[in-house]
């Protein structure tokens, strides 16, 4: 896991029924290495998003702007660990990620996590407010002969101080690569089982999720494609 951070990397996304995931897990064996902690598999993560009172992140994201960021604060349940991150996704499509570690969840954003926020974002954390928490099941893997770690996410929840949406049966893989030129056995799975790339940040769908009356035109193919998915 040391050698594969990948703070800096290409990220492709895929969305698919928990039905495919048995088959698939057991066709992986030969090319990735699953992270166990405590002899577990799965991780609880625990995540609480900022944005703006009017959600200037989630529309910017929505309205195609590049060079984007995301703030969090997260827990990993078993480990108890907590850290806030900022995630910039920049104009040639490569992620890099920013964290530092912390006593506890951040609720408000102060002390070194301000300072992180001024120090690599144009964005004033004093207009940043916790806005919904997004938590599932997750299991890491590392591919055996490359630079690749590949997440596999299942059980997602959002919610927020007034409601609580599930995406019971629906899986979430993401790999994450130096470059996306590299050659992915998990891709090669995907296009097995003619799973199409599609991608949606899990804050997004959250927002959408939770507030039904916000912009989200933009979505519209992507929020057909999890409801055909998912009946």
């Amino acid at each position: 896991m040391d050698n594969v951070k990948l703070l800096d990397r290409v990220d492709t996304k895929f969305m698919f029924r928990d039905t495919h995931l048995s088959e698939i897990l057991e066709q992986m064996k030969n090319d990735y290495y699953v992270l166990e902690a405590g002899e577990k598999r799965y991780t609880h993560y625990e995540t609480l998003y900022f944005d703006t009172d009017l959600y200037a992140l989630y529309l910017g994201h929505h309205n195609g702007k590049l060079n984007r960021f995301k703030f969090r604060s997260r827990r990993y349940v078993e480990s108890n660990l907590h850290f806030f991150e900022v995630k910039f996704k920049n104009n040639k499509g490569r992620t890099i990620k920013d964290r530092i570690k912390r006593p506890e969840i951040v609720h408000q954003i102060s002390d070194k996590s301000e300072e992180l926020v001024r120090s690599i974002s144009p964005v004033d954390p004093q207009t940043l407010k916790a806005k919904l928490w997004v938590n599932y099941l997750r299991m890491t893997f590392v591919n055996k002969h490359s630079q690749e770690r590949l997440t596999i996410d299942t059980e997602l929840l959002f919610k927020d101080s007034h409601k609580t949406v599930d995406y019971k049966g629906l899986v979430i893989a993401e790999v994450k690569q130096g470059s996306g030129r590299d050659k992915s056995p998990f891709i090669d799975l995907m296009k097995k089982y003619s799973i199409l790339q599609k991608s949606i940040s899990k804050y997004c769908l959250g927002v959408i999720s939770l507030n039904p009356e916000i912009k989200k035109n933009n979505f519209k193919p992507t929020l057909l494609y999890l409801t055909k998915l998912l009946k």
